[in-house]
């Protein structure tokens, strides 16, 4: 079964800076499980089927303006004390606007949190929090990993324990590439296309060298060698050598592997004596980003040769 997440309301007020209008309301106990939000519109009209109670509601200009004019003050209530009763996580009125008296009133009574946001509209407020809430409600993994930031690629950096995974990782920040995470790698899904990975915090900026033990890569390169959080674009396997395997020499095809449902280019890369397994990572990323801008040194490599082999033949016609 997946394991589910949630955020406070507490979280929320602190993240966006809202105004708690029902301070007295105990919001580290309600819970946040969904990362959409509502609008309530036919709600408000007194229609309550499919109703989606389990979202935090957003009242913007149109809605408050429908709530003044549209019935009385009795309608109102009788409205707003049957949209509380499903105990919604929280009603925001965005761009400044100043709940009503009667909310505030029905809102301590059951328990709901009353809030309002300084923004200027209403839509990027509801863009925002839905950003984050993707994000912090994400399911999530944590693998033995490494994740390092190589020019603008995330690349994880997998294997075996013992295989030169830290020491790989170590050149790379030698030659100017970011740390995000040694050893273990807290990864959130966070779209169907992007995975993030971030360093659990007793481990961040640490890294783990057999022999020497652990250094701290942001005191010993400085800050700039060092990010906290970066999306994976590629996988690379480290493994011994074996001099009997088939290993990909031409790259014609993408090989892939799935964390959390999304498939992920990887490579499986030999370790032997003399290999430089860093400037091996930084090539790669090097190609990965370039086949993201439609340049594949392997299909115009394969290209040539086909041509090449084609002219040759019509000569011996």
């Amino acid at each position: 079964m997946e394991q589910e997440y949630s955020v406070t309301v507490t979280d929320l007020i602190n993240k966006m800076n809202l105004v708690n209008h029902t301070p007295e309301i105990d919001t580290d106990k309600i819970l946040i499980k969904d990362p959409n939000m509502n609008r309530p519109a036919v709600q408000l009209a007194g229609f309550f089927e499919h109703f989606d109670a389990a979202r935090i509601q957003i009242c913007g200009n149109v809605e408050y303006a429908y709530i003044a004019n549209m019935h009385t003050r009795e309608e109102n209530i009788e409205i707003f004390d049957k949209m509380f009763g499903y105990k919604i996580p929280c009603l925001i009125f965005c761009r400044n606007l100043q709940p009503y008296d009667f909310i505030i009133e029905e809102g301590k009574k059951y328990g709901v949190p009353i809030l309002t946001d300084k923004s200027d509209t209403t839509s990027d407020f509801v863009h925002e929090v839905v950003r984050w809430l993707h994000v912090e409600l994400a399911p999530r993994i944590s693998i033995h990993a490494v994740l390092v930031d190589v020019y603008g690629e995330g690349v994880l950096i997998m294997g075996d324990s013992g295989i030169g995974k830290s020491e790989a990782a170590l050149e790379l920040i030698h030659r100017g590439h970011r740390l995000v995470s040694d050893d273990v790698v807290e990864i959130k899904k966070v779209s169907a296309e992007t995975l993030v990975g971030t360093s659990p915090d007793i481990t961040r900026h640490y890294i783990e060298l057999r022999g020497i033990g652990i250094i701290n890569v942001k005191q010993m390169f400085g800050v700039e060698c060092v990010k906290l959080s970066q999306s994976i674009d590629l996988i690379i396997n480290l493994e011994e050598w074996d001099k009997d395997a088939n290993y990909d020499r031409m790259g014609l095809e993408d090989h892939y592997t799935e964390i959390l449902g999304n498939k992920v280019i990887c490579h499986n890369i030999p370790v032997r004596p003399g290999r430089n397994i860093a400037i091996i990572i930084e090539s790669a990323a090097v190609n990965n980003r370039q086949k993201k801008m439609g340049e594949n040194a392997a299909q115009e490599f394969y290209n040539k040769i086909t041509e090449n082999i084609q002219k040759n033949m019509s000569r011996s016609q």
